[in-house]
């Protein structure tokens, strides 16, 4: 089988069609089962082959792996076969998110002075306000909560105080029914105002208030270190990235990473190159989707995510395509990752920023429809477009071209971000 020459890539290539393709699919901060990812691919690939005239079918798996599935498609005057397994840390992120009501409201605390004691909230903002009213809604969320809780259980509290009061002052004197009465407030205020909390809680699947605080906590836990047990996944990952380079199987192998999942991928690739790949190997691609990455590269700790976009930036061994979209108000829309940070070298050939630009490539009703519904349009990188331009996922996992290929002649965008704005750039710990 022929290896597919890649422009800015080494010659281990020949060749210039894509019969066969594994992708590793990178999610976000997101606890839900991977099977998600499944029916997503399922139903959206199936839309955008109505809408494009092309065929795209989808069966269970034939490689290894833990979890994903086989695709068949016929597109672009070519036959291609792709295998997607998802890469999954999600029992990772249910792990981060099992933290009591107390302890969420502590996090909240601790995450929003490390953002502001650090000066990174206010770097953030000179970027894109989007993600930092993201980041910044689930603080004002959670203190509304508890101000709401509050204000139900104060009046509940004093009206069984004075009840309590008048009941035993003629029974234990006024200053004994004080210190009874004081008690039932404190009892009834707490019960009151801990059962609204907890309502709030149970009905997160709707607010994203727990679960855009446990993600912003999550990463600046440690100001921007990787956890220990997401550096030993993302060791897992690359091991599985490199079999799939080794068997030199497949024409191509194509790693996507969306959101937080972007920034897993370039420490997966990072380590992975430094590594040192085989004269012999199919073309390598990165494809990253609606990336946060500054809200951890700015932080003071993250060393080795800074290390590792100056690296993957400059790597002749790897295509890096990242696609963002101003409509998208939970990503850096167009900010090039590398640039922003900090730590783009004088060799640097990476990212290529490009812009889905949802207002021009799905239609005025579909646009209107979407427009307002941020946390769905964050996964539309994955989805059908309804006049699609350029960026078609389908076709870049599923099409016979490479993604260096695909793209090769596509200028950046003309509005993309590349001051340097963080203000930490250092690439290793003092």
């Amino acid at each position: 089988m022929g290896k597919v020459a890649v422009q800015g890539q080494t010659d281990g290539h020949s060749g210039t069609t894509v019969r066969r393709r594994r992708v590793f699919y990178i999610p976000g901060y997101d606890p839900i089962h991977p099977r998600r990812y499944r029916e997503l691919y399922r139903s959206e690939s199936a839309a955008q082959a109505r809408i494009s005239g092309y065929e795209i079918a989808q069966r269970p798996k034939q490689a290894g792996g833990a979890y994903g599935w086989h695709v068949s498609a016929r597109l672009e005057g070519a036959e291609v076969e792709a295998d997607v397994e998802v890469l999954v840390w999600s029992d990772i992120v249910r792990g981060s998110m099992a933290a009591s009501i107390p302890a969420t409201y502590l996090q909240l605390a601790r995450t929003a002075w490390i953002y502001i004691s650090t000066g990174a909230l206010s770097r953030l903002m000179h970027l894109r306000k989007g993600p930092v009213i993201a980041a910044l809604y689930p603080v004002g969320m959670l203190l509304l909560q508890l101000i709401l809780a509050v204000l139900a259980g104060w009046p509940f509290a004093m009206v069984a105080q004075g009840l309590v009061q008048a009941g035993l002052a003629a029974a234990i004197g006024s200053e004994g029914a004080s210190v009874v009465g004081t008690l039932v407030f404190l009892v009834v205020f707490g019960a009151v105002a801990s059962f609204l909390l907890r309502w709030f809680k149970a009905r997160d699947g709707k607010l994203f208030a727990y679960y855009l605080m446990h993600d912003y906590a999550y990463s600046a836990d440690a100001r921007g270190a990787n956890p220990p047990e997401l550096e030993a996944r993302i060791g897992d990952f690359r091991q599985l990235v490199r079999s799939a380079v080794e068997e030199n199987t497949v024409d191509e192998v194509l790693i996507v990473g969306h959101s937080s999942g972007a920034h897993v991928g370039v420490s997966v690739l990072a380590d992975l190159l430094r590594e040192g790949l085989p004269e012999t190997r199919p073309a390598l691609g990165f494809l990253s989707l609606g990336q946060v990455v500054p809200m951890v590269s700015f932080l003071p700790h993250a060393h080795r995510l800074r290390a590792d976009l100056r690296y993957l930036s400059a790597s002749p061994d790897i295509a890096w395509v990242d696609v963002s979209a101003p409509g998208d108000g939970c990503a850096f829309a167009l900010c090039d990752p590398v640039a922003v940070s900090g730590v783009a070298p004088e060799d640097k050939r990476w990212p290529l920023v490009i812009s889905a630009a949802f207002s021009q490539t799905l239609s005025p009703a579909r646009w209107k429809e979407l427009r307002w519904r941020f946390f769905r349009l964050h996964f539309q990188y994955l989805c059908a477009f309804d006049q699609p331009g350029d960026y078609d996922y389908f076709k870049i996992t599923a099409g016979p071209i490479t993604l260096a290929e695909r793209f090769k002649r596509r200028q950046p965008s003309k509005s993309r971000i590349e001051a340097a704005t963080s203000g930490y750039t250092s690439v290793s710990a003092p």
